[in-house]
């Protein structure tokens, strides 16, 4: 792990020095990363890639205000979720219903029990995407990034209390958003 930081303050180094080649590198390393957050940020596969390439475009515009006072992974999602929210302000004409462009899990076709857990996670992403920017982006980085409560606090420049009640505010709303919805499913499995 401490030579993959190393590593990465290099590239970080070098790419603030103006090598594409090293930026290029860390744009690997985080892309699938960034990916998931815009993804699960908009819900929509195309505004997704936008968003993630926008963050991009953004990151290396603004590499040399970068500093190490947190992981510079912190500091790409931070980037990574504003140009989410921005592109989801651009967006509004896409409707929460129009779900053609959404998919959640692996669109690979598995056995037919793993059709009721695609409509689960449809009715999950469909919810996410309906929570407020600030408490959806807690949640995406928490639950599917697996970013520490520091990490989220660093990311969004937020204080780690703050972290907690919206992740908490979240949780409450994303229950009560899927709870009739849930039950239904669990009752039509068990027929």
């Amino acid at each position: 792990m401490i030579s993959t930081q190393i590593n990465e303050t290099a590239l970080v180094n070098q790419a603030q020095n103006g090598d594409r080649n090293a930026y290029g590198e860390l744009v690997r390393t985080h892309s699938q990363g960034v990916l998931n957050v815009v993804y699960r940020m908009c819900g929509n596969k195309h505004l997704a890639e936008d968003a993630a390439q926008e963050a991009f475009i953004q990151a290396w515009l603004k590499l040399s205000s970068y500093q190490p006072r947190a992981s510079f992974r912190s500091w790409l999602y931070r980037i990574a979720v504003n140009s989410a929210i921005d592109m989801l302000r651009k967006e509004k004409r896409i409707l929460p219903d129009a779900v053609e462009d959404y998919f959640l899990m692996d669109p690979s076709p598995g056995p037919e029990s793993m059709l009721a857990s695609t409509e689960r996670a449809e009715l999950v992403r469909k919810a996410i995407v309906t929570l407020p920017d600030a408490s959806r982006a807690v949640l995406v980085l928490r639950e599917y990034e697996g970013l520490s409560y520091q990490e989220i606090a660093e990311t969004i420049d937020i204080p780690i209390g703050t972290v907690m009640s919206r992740l908490n505010y979240a949780r409450k709303l994303l229950k009560e958003k899927l709870k009739m919805h849930l039950f239904s499913y669990a009752e039509a499995e068990h027929v």
